[in-house]
């Protein structure tokens, strides 16, 4: 799972892709180097934190978690990053495992 708990909330590793065809989320993958992370496309570009904007937005709405929980923690300029959802920790961990085995399996 891409997701790592924290003492306030949890992080969520993130590839995002820019300037896709379409908005959507993908599926849960391993690279490389044997880190897990969930792949997001977005068709904004990555200027001005346009298509981290457009990742939060797009999380936030497909968890049902509010938009204001998330933040880039890391990589906001990178392809990869650590999402921090803010929250009560083992909540939104079972949260995100349930949303992330329905969705994209």
């Amino acid at each position: 799972m891409p997701i790592t708990p924290r003492a306030n909330g949890v992080r969520l590793s993130v590839r995002l892709t820019p300037k896709a065809s379409k908005n959507r989320i993908g599926a849960v993958e391993r690279s490389a180097d044997g880190s897990v992370h969930l792949k997001v496309y977005v068709t904004t570009v990555p200027e001005g934190g346009k298509a981290n904007k457009t990742l939060l937005k797009m999380l936030a709405k497909s968890s049902k978690i509010p938009a204001s929980k998330f933040s880039v923690a890391s990589g906001a300029t990178n392809r990869n990053k650590q999402l921090l959802i803010e929250g009560e920790t083992r909540e939104l961990t079972q949260k995100l495992q349930q949303w992330i085995k329905e969705s994209f399996p």
